[in-house]
C-alpha cells in the first residue's frame, strides 16, 4: 500500500498495464463518461442549457427546468436523492463506483497512465528511469525530456478538463470563445493547476486521504456487499511461502495454487496486495482479477481473485433485500415522491410583494389612503414564454384603485415595478386589511398574500 515510510519518503506506485474482461468494461464506461462530460455543456433544451449552474445569475438549468434560490427545497431533495442512491449502490456493490465511475479513476486510467506509458514506457522502464539522477549525460537527458514531455501532456489534459468543468458554470459557448468573464478564466486556471498537481503527484493519495467516500464507505457496507477477495483455501500456502518453509525444514501441507507471481500487486493502482485480505484502499477496479486470470488460465484453473461477498465466502447466499437496502429504498422512494409532488405544483414564474422601504401608508390630499409596494416577478418558464402578465387584487373595497406598470418579461428575467394600492376616503377598513395579489399569465397564475395598512378603522371623508 502506498503509505509514507518512517523517513517520510513516499513509496511511488508503478501500476503495470493489464488486459482482460474487467478492463474492457473500464474502457467502455470511460468512453461513455467522457462523452457525457464533454457533450452535455453544449446541449440545450427549451432554449436553455441542458445542465448549467449559473452562480452570478443564481440559477440552475437542469433538463429544461430553471431553479432559483426560492427553489432550494428541490436542490436539497436532489442532493439527498443522489446521496442515498450512492449509499444504496454501496450497500449492494461496495466501492464499485470508485473502480469504474469515479472521475478520479477514469481520468487517471484513460488519460494519465496512457500518456505516461506512451512516453516513459512500461512499468520496468519507468522504475529504472526514476532511479537515475538528473544529470547532463545521455541517460540524464533522456529522463529530463521524457519527464518534461509527460508533464506537458498532463498540463494539456488538466487544461482541457478544467475548461470542460467550468463550462457547466460559465456556459460552454461563452467560455470557449473568450466571452466569459475574467473570474471564470481565473477559476479555470486555478482548477487546472489543482488537476495538474493531482495527475503529476497526488494521484491515489486523493482516494486514500482526501476522499470522504473512502472514509465512510466502511459504515455503508456489510457482509453481503460486493468486495474483491483472494481465495485463501485454494491459494495458500502460496509458492513463495511454501518454498521458504521447505527450505527451513518446516512441514507444510500441499503447495497452494498461487504461484507468487505478484502480478496482482504490480497492476494494482493502489499498490496493495489483495492476498493480505480486504483493505480500505481497495477500489474494486478488478485489475487484480484480470491479472490473476491471465496467469491461472495457463494452468486451466479459475482465478484466485474474484468478486464476491463475505457471506458468500462463508457459504451463505447474499441477499439483495435486507434491512439496510430496504431502508435506503424507502428513503429514495419517499424523496422521489416528494420531488415529483412539488414539481407538479411548481409555478413557471415567481411573485414577491414587499412594502416599499420607509413607507407604511400615505394619506392623500383628498383623504384617501395609499400603500406602496414593490412587485417583483421572475419568469422561470422553460418554454420561453413572455406573458403578458395581468394583475388584480382581491380583498379590497369595491372602489379601491390599483396602479402599476404593464409587465412583459423575457424568460429568466426578473422585473421589479412599483405597485400602488389606493382606497378612497370614506371606506371602512381595519388597521391591517389582508389582501391577495394575483398575477396571471397565459401559461400560469400565482397568488401572494400581503396586508393593506390604514392606521385606523375608518378613512376620513374628503
Amino acid at each position: 500500500m502506498n503509505r509514507p515510510e518512517i523517513a517520510g519518503v513516499r513509496q511511488w506506485i508503478y501500476a503495470a498495464r493489464i488486459k482482460g474482461k474487467y478492463q474492457s468494461i473500464h474502457r467502455v464506461s470511460g468512453i461513455l463518461l467522457h462523452a457525457i462530460l464533454f457533450i452535455t455543456p453544449w446541449l440545450s433544451l427549451g432554449g436553455h442549457p441542458m445542465l448549467r449552474l449559473d452562480l452570478p445569475g443564481r440559477r440552475l438549468y437542469a433538463l429544461g427546468q430553471i431553479f432559483t434560490p426560492s427553489d432550494t427545497i428541490f436542490l436539497v431533495l436532489i442532493g439527498l436523492f443522489l446521496a442515498f442512491a450512492l449509499f444504496f449502490f454501496t450497500a449492494l456493490y461496495g466501492r464499485l463506483w470508485c473502480g469504474y465511475l469515479c472521475p478520479q479513476t477514469v481520468f487517471l486510467e484513460e488519460w494519465i497512465r496512457r500518456i505516461e506509458e506512451k512516453i516513459e514506457g512500461d512499468r520496468a522502464s519507468r522504475m529504472a528511469r526514476d532511479r537515475l539522477p538528473y544529470t547532463m549525460d545521455a541517460k540524464g537527458f533522456d529522463k529530463v525530456w521524457r519527464k518534461g514531455l509527460k508533464w506537458t501532456g498532463f498540463a494539456a489534459v488538466a487544461g482541457l478538463l478544467s475548461m470542460t468543468v467550468m463550462s457547466y458554470f460559465s456556459g460552454a459557448p461563452a467560455l470557449w470563445t473568450g466571452e466569459a468573464g475574467q473570474v471564470s478564466y481565473a477559476l479555470t486556471g486555478a482548477l487546472g493547476a489543482v488537476l495538474f498537481a493531482d495527475f503529476a503527484w497526488f494521484r491515489e493519495q486523493f482516494c486514500n486521504y482526501l476522499c470522504p467516500y473512502a472514509r465512510f464507505q466502511g459504515a455503508l457496507t456489510d457482509e453481503e456487499s460486493l468486495v474483491i477477495a483472494y481465495d485463501v483455501r485454494r491459494g495458500e500456502p502460496r509458492r513463495s511461502l511454501f518454498r521458504a518453509a521447505k527450505a527451513k525444514g518446516e512441514p507444510l501441507p500441499k503447495e497452494g495454487a498461487c504461484v507468487s507471481c505478484d502480478k496482482c500487486v504490480s497492476v494494482c493502482p493502489q499498490g496493495i496486495d489483495i492476498r493480505e485480505g480486504f483493505q480500505l484502499e481497495c477500489i474494486t477496479c478488478g485489475r487484480c482479477i484480470d491479472a490473476c486470470s491471465s496467469v491461472m488460465e495457463k494452468f486451466n484453473m479459475e482465478p484466485l481473485v474474484h468478486y464476491t461477498t463475505i457471506a458468500e465466502s462463508e457459504g451463505r447466499s447474499p441477499r439483495v433485500l435486507r434491512p439496510r437496502t430496504v431502508a435506503y429504498s424507502a428513503l429514495l422512494l419517499g424523496i422521489a415522491t416528494a420531488f415529483v409532488a412539488l414539481m407538479a405544483n411548481r409555478h413557471d414564474f415567481e411573485v414577491a410583494v414587499n412594502r416599499a422601504p420607509g413607507s407604511l401608508y400615505t394619506v392623500d390630499a383628498d383623504g384617501g389612503l395609499r400603500n406602496t409596494y414593490l412587485l417583483r416577478v421572475t419568469n422561470n418558464s422553460p418554454e420561453g414564454l413572455t406573458g403578458p402578465f395581468q394583475l388584480h387584487i382581491t380583498g379590497l373595497p369595491g372602489d379601491a384603485e390599483v396602479i402599476t406598470t404593464p409587465l412583459t418579461i423575457n424568460p429568466t428575467e426578473q422585473v421589479t415595478v412599483p405597485l400602488i394600492v389606493r382606497v378612497p376616503a370614506g371606506e371602512v377598513i381595519p388597521r391591517a386589511l389582508p389582501i391577495t395579489v394575483h398575477v396571471e399569465a397565459p401559461f400560469d397564475r400565482v397568488s401572494v398574500h400581503t396586508t393593506f395598512m390604514s392606521g385606523g378603522s375608518v378613512t376620513p371623508e374628503s
